[in-house]
């Protein structure tokens, strides 16, 4: 009988890098904690300055370490969200004044900061969308622990929203849905597109992404029962910070 190959050893910075990974997921090291750096690694192995690099590159390439200029390079673990899909967006959450964030963190600590609310000519993609020339745009950014996760743009219909507290940087118990809900033109019906793709450069700056870390963006479309549409949301999402769940009946 012809015995199957046997497969290549990986190589060394390969081994070197799963057994900091190993640590790390056992919990041996923790978030913030330093990991060995390169001249601990070439002592401790002995292997090259670049051996040595690269093995700290394929954990900073999988989000799972951080560097920082002039100090090292440290774990950067997280629990992951989960943002459950369906769950999240129901009306018996919001209409009840719950915010929708509070589904997705289930008690961690979160803070909505960088708030920017304005009136624009709405882009053309959007303004076909809502068939408004003009719209309110919110744009937040959301941390979670203290670390930044997600950018959010929503965009709402300029003559529906004018005067209400969508407006407003504190839209009130239940959020933007709830107000919609009062103006009579509630959310009924969501559609969501999800992409992968690397961040833009201010996107890696706003929430603070290591080098080779993609992200997951969601653009979602709010309609009202008469498929009337009144929001248009994309939304940027740090992809090592997500797990995105959505149940089906077959």
């Amino acid at each position: 009988m012809q015995q199957s190959p046997v497969p290549p050893e990986p190589p060394i910075y390969r081994r070197i890098a799963d057994g900091l990974r190993e640590a790390i997921l056992s919990g041996d090291l923790r978030d913030g904690d330093r990991l060995p750096g390169e001249n601990a690694l070439m002592a401790r192995h002995g292997i090259a300055r670049a051996t040595a690099r690269q093995a700290l590159s394929v954990l900073i390439n999988e989000g799972l370490a951080i560097p920082k200029r002039g100090s090292g390079v440290y774990v950067r673990q997280f629990r992951p969200i989960r943002r459950h899909g369906s769950r999240r967006l129901s009306r018996d959450r919001w209409a009840r004044g719950a915010a929708i964030w509070d589904s997705d963190t289930e008690g961690r600590p979160y803070t909505v900061d960088e708030v920017d609310i304005d009136r624009e000519r709405a882009e053309d993609p959007v303004a076909r969308v809502l068939d408004s020339p003009e719209v309110w745009v919110r744009r937040r950014r959301y941390s979670v622990n203290g670390r930044p996760v997600q950018l959010s743009v929503s965009h709402f219909p300029a003559e529906l929203v004018e005067g209400t507290a969508i407006t407003r940087e504190d839209t009130g118990p239940g959020g933007v849905y709830a107000r919609l809900g009062e103006l009579g033109h509630a959310p009924a019906h969501f559609t969501e597109e999800i992409r992968a793709r690397m961040p833009h450069p201010h996107e890696t700056v706003q929430l603070d992404l290591p080098a080779g870390t993609p992200v997951i963006v969601i653009a979602r479309v709010a309609r009202t029962s008469d498929g009337v549409a009144v929001e248009v949301n994309e939304m940027v999402l740090d992809a090592a910070s997500y797990v995105l769940q959505y149940d089906f009946d077959s």
